[in-house]
Protein backbone atom coordinates (compact mmCIF):
# COMPACT_ATOMS: atom_id res chain seq x y z
CA UNK A 1 0.00 0.00 0.00
CA UNK A 2 1.15 3.87 -0.90
CA UNK A 3 0.49 5.88 1.43
CA UNK A 4 0.38 9.95 1.08
CA UNK A 5 2.73 11.91 2.59
CA UNK A 6 1.56 15.05 4.31
CA UNK A 7 4.18 17.56 5.85
CA UNK A 8 2.04 19.94 7.88
CA UNK A 9 2.84 23.71 8.24
CA UNK A 10 4.70 23.52 11.31
CA UNK A 11 7.55 20.78 10.35
CA UNK A 12 7.82 22.94 6.67
CA UNK A 13 8.90 25.50 9.24
CA UNK A 14 11.30 23.63 11.03
CA UNK A 15 12.27 22.45 8.11
CA UNK A 16 13.09 25.67 6.97
CA UNK A 17 14.91 26.92 9.55
CA UNK A 18 16.98 24.28 9.95
CA UNK A 19 18.42 24.84 6.70
CA UNK A 20 18.74 28.49 7.54
CA UNK A 21 20.61 27.62 10.75
CA UNK A 22 23.14 24.97 8.21
CA UNK A 23 23.60 27.71 5.50
CA UNK A 24 24.46 30.20 8.13
CA UNK A 25 26.16 27.68 10.65
CA UNK A 26 28.25 25.74 7.64
CA UNK A 27 27.34 26.23 4.24
CA UNK A 28 24.76 27.10 2.01
CA UNK A 29 25.94 23.45 -0.09
CA UNK A 30 25.62 21.35 3.10
CA UNK A 31 22.04 23.00 4.12
CA UNK A 32 20.75 22.49 0.27
CA UNK A 33 21.71 18.72 0.59
CA UNK A 34 20.50 18.66 4.15
CA UNK A 35 17.39 19.82 2.87
CA UNK A 36 16.56 17.30 0.18
CA UNK A 37 18.27 14.40 1.74
CA UNK A 38 15.61 14.78 4.67
CA UNK A 39 12.68 15.70 2.14
CA UNK A 40 13.43 13.29 -0.20
CA UNK A 41 13.37 10.26 2.92
CA UNK A 42 10.29 11.93 4.57
CA UNK A 43 8.72 11.52 0.88
CA UNK A 44 10.24 7.46 1.23
CA UNK A 45 7.93 7.21 3.96
CA UNK A 46 5.16 6.37 1.71
CA UNK A 47 6.22 2.70 1.30
CA UNK A 48 6.37 0.91 4.79
CA UNK A 49 5.84 4.17 7.16
CA UNK A 50 5.24 1.82 10.27
CA UNK A 51 8.89 -0.26 9.57
CA UNK A 52 10.49 3.31 11.16
CA UNK A 53 10.84 2.83 15.13
CA UNK A 54 8.28 4.78 17.61
CA UNK A 55 9.32 7.52 19.52
CA UNK A 56 10.52 7.13 22.91
CA UNK A 57 7.75 9.66 24.25
CA UNK A 58 4.10 8.47 23.09
CA UNK A 59 2.48 11.54 24.55
CA UNK A 60 -0.82 11.38 22.10
CA UNK A 61 -3.41 9.23 23.75
CA UNK A 62 -4.71 7.97 20.20
CA UNK A 63 -1.87 8.15 18.31
CA UNK A 64 1.65 6.36 17.50
CA UNK A 65 4.03 8.71 17.38
CA UNK A 66 6.96 7.80 14.41
CA UNK A 67 10.75 8.84 14.37
CA UNK A 68 12.56 9.01 11.08
CA UNK A 69 16.00 9.91 11.95
CA UNK A 70 18.10 11.92 9.89
CA UNK A 71 21.50 13.81 9.38
CA UNK A 72 24.50 14.09 6.87
CA UNK A 73 26.82 11.22 6.81
CA UNK A 74 26.78 8.62 8.90
CA UNK A 75 25.56 10.92 12.02
CA UNK A 76 21.96 11.28 12.50
CA UNK A 77 21.18 14.77 13.80
CA UNK A 78 17.48 15.52 13.73
CA UNK A 79 14.06 13.64 13.38
CA UNK A 80 10.60 13.79 11.81
CA UNK A 81 7.99 12.87 13.87
CA UNK A 82 4.98 11.63 12.46
CA UNK A 83 1.45 9.64 13.06
CA UNK A 84 0.06 7.40 9.99
CA UNK A 85 -3.52 8.61 9.55
CA UNK A 86 -5.72 5.87 7.71
CA UNK A 87 -3.71 6.29 3.95
CA UNK A 88 -1.75 9.79 5.24
CA UNK A 89 1.49 9.69 6.70
CA UNK A 90 1.59 12.85 8.84
CA UNK A 91 4.94 14.83 8.99
CA UNK A 92 3.79 17.00 12.19
CA UNK A 93 7.60 18.00 12.94
CA UNK A 94 11.09 18.15 13.14
CA UNK A 95 13.61 18.19 15.82
CA UNK A 96 17.17 17.75 16.98
CA UNK A 97 17.97 15.03 18.44
CA UNK A 98 19.97 16.94 20.99
CA UNK A 99 16.77 18.60 21.78
CA UNK A 100 14.24 18.15 24.93
CA UNK A 101 11.94 14.91 24.58
CA UNK A 102 8.77 15.95 23.52
CA UNK A 103 5.70 17.16 25.57
CA UNK A 104 2.10 17.70 24.40
CA UNK A 105 2.57 21.34 23.77
CA UNK A 106 5.34 20.28 20.77
CA UNK A 107 2.61 18.22 19.07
Amino acid sequence: MKYQVVVTERAELQLREVYDWWAEHRSRAQAIRWYRGIYRAILELRSSPDRKPTTAEQILPSETLHELRYGLGHRKSHRAVYVIRDNQVVALLIRHLAQDALSPGDI
